[in-house]
């Protein structure tokens, strides 16, 4: 084997994930390099949102881990040499049912119980929120601290942040065969030859598992594919990111009173406003492997959903169409982690929806635990890759969330 490059770590991935972990593993002074098969952010990181969120995250280390990673973006505006923008608003959910107010009383008490700024809304906040909104609609609740980016521009940012800090980006580069080296480290060969490293990262997404396979390993990251419509009007529709409280139901897998199409494609409301005036419409869920056809019924039942919310909004223009593939793991949660049985192997993937909120967080988690900092930013034991392997007595895996209408 002819040995074209060394590097202290190489990182698998030229996503958001991948450029927050090169950015942060090179700030610590680590030799870095990052091996992408195409272009930076040419797959999940530009076919999502841009939203670094709290609302949606299940009370406990999930909405903590959430407002690390949203101080961290804080800072990475004075960080970095290439704004990405930024704007912290807020984001609200909005019920639909007095039976959905009831579980979000419940989610709000449980948020701001760790101290996090969550609060209620009634219907006439909501009607300030935006003038459009179905008269019906009950109320909703507000995280005050949400914040929003272009993850494009983010990704981008980091990965030049990287850059300039000494990291390789190699574009273009595909990733053959890992091999664990007989000593210490690991042998990656590419179409553009071979590297050597002592620590890999493993920040593939949702072609995480293949990058597991060449060592041995299974990891249980699945795409789930979701659409999004970039629309636009001629007058304004509201200022910040709006979610139906529905979502964290078809996010977590819970029970909705919806029809055949909505429950069967996943879909609930999601508007975001961009920088640039259009917006954006979301969202659906589908366990369909790596299919990223558009497909218009989707399409419709998504539309359809807008106006249940916004029926003031049948004007709107459709712009395009798109699809991503989010890396899903059972338990809703990333793996960001060691794997125990090949030391200097390293995986930071599975976030699904949440790759732009907890981009930040995850870099800077993965550079502590590549140079064996005495202290993390978060707990690293929930975000374990070991937590997959059943033990004695374990009935499974699979994290339940608290989200309930019953």
């Amino acid at each position: 084997m002819t040995v074209k490059r060394h590097a202290d770590v190489l990182v698998l991935g030229g996503g958001i994930i991948g450029a927050s972990v090169s950015y942060f593993a090179a700030k610590t002074g680590l030799s870095v390099a990052m091996l992408e098969r195409g272009e930076i952010a040419q797959g999940t990181s530009s076919r999502c949102d841009g939203n670094i969120l709290v609302i949606d995250k299940e009370p406990g280390f999930d909405s903590l881990m959430s407002i690390e990673s949203q101080r961290i973006v804080a800072e990475l505006t004075r960080e970095l040499e290439q704004s990405f923008e930024y704007r912290a608003p807020g984001s609200v959910f909005v019920c639909e049912t007095e039976l959905e107010m009831e579980a979000a009383r419940s989610w709000v008490e449980r948020q701001a119980g760790l101290g996090l700024p969550f609060r209620m809304l009634d219907r006439y906040d909501i009607r300030q929120e935006s003038r459009y909104f179905a008269d019906d609609l009950p109320g909703g609740l507000e995280c005050s601290s949400d914040s929003t980016v272009n993850p494009y521009l983010l990704t981008y940012s980091l990965s030049g942040g990287a850059r300039r800090l000494g990291a390789e980006i190699c574009l273009g580069t595909t990733v053959q065969n890992v091999t664990k080296l007989s000593g210490k480290g690991y042998a990656v060969e590419t179409d553009r030859g071979t590297w050597v490293a002592e620590k890999v990262v493993n920040a593939a997404g949702c072609w995480a598992p293949t990058i597991g396979g060449m060592v041995g390993i299974d990891i249980p990251i699945v795409p789930r594919k979701g659409h999004l419509i970039v629309a636009s009007r001629q007058q304004p529709v509201g200022r910040r990111k709006v979610m139906e409280f529905g979502y964290l139901m078809s996010k977590f897998g819970g029970s909705r009173q919806v029809d055949r199409l909505t429950e069967q494609y996943g879909v609930a409301l999601v508007f975001e406003p961009t920088e640039s005036q259009n917006f954006l419409i979301g969202s659906s869920r589908e366990f369909v492997g790596f299919d990223t056809e558009v497909k218009p019924d989707v399409i419709a039942c998504m539309a359809r959903r807008l106006l249940r919310f916004y029926p003031a909004l049948s004007d709107f223009q459709i712009i395009r169409t798109y699809t991503g593939l989010r890396p899903w793991t059972p338990d809703h949660l990333p793996i960001v982690s060691e794997v125990e049985d090949l030391p200097g192997f390293y995986i930071a993937a599975g976030h699904e929806g949440d790759g732009i909120s907890l981009a930040a967080v995850t870099g800077k988690l993965m550079a502590e635990l590549l140079t064996g900092a005495m202290a993390t930013c978060i707990p690293a034991e929930p975000l374990r890759f070991s937590r997959f392997h059943k033990k004695e007595g374990d009935s499974g895996y699979e994290r339940k969330s608290g989200v309930s209408h019953d």
